[in-house]
């Protein structure tokens, strides 16, 4: 099995920064795509940033120039940087393992809430 945990969410002031991170521990054998998806009350969860085993990321529109995800492979550990936080980025923040399904996967994290908040 493999476990997922996040560290770094917490209230930030508009304009200010945050930095997520998320380990991956247990039987991982793969090198997968991770990712960041956010979710809201009422609101389906939607993906903020990926980045793939060699480092091709994506970003929805409304984070581009703001958000950096990166990885560090070695360490099974995926990072979001938040710069130029806005109230709209307020979210319980999951850090997803993508790997297919017929490996066990998708894995996920158990949140972290990010309130972005004057």
């Amino acid at each position: 099995q493999v476990q997922l945990v996040e560290s770094g969410g917490g209230l930030a002031q508009p304009g200010g920064s945050l930095r997520l991170s998320c380990a991956a521990s247990g039987s991982i054998s793969r090198i997968d795509p991770m990712g960041w998806y956010r979710q809201v009350p009422g609101k389906e969860r939607e993906l903020v940033a990926s980045i793939t085993s060699g480092g091709n990321t994506n970003y929805v529109d409304s984070v581009k120039g703001r958000f950096t995800i990166s990885r560090d492979n070695a360490k099974n550990t995926v990072f979001l940087q938040m710069n130029n936080l806005k109230p709209e980025d307020t979210a319980v923040y999951y850090c997803n393992l993508n790997t297919p399904r017929r490996w066990g996967g998708p894995f996920w994290g158990q949140g972290t809430q990010v309130t972005v908040s004057s």
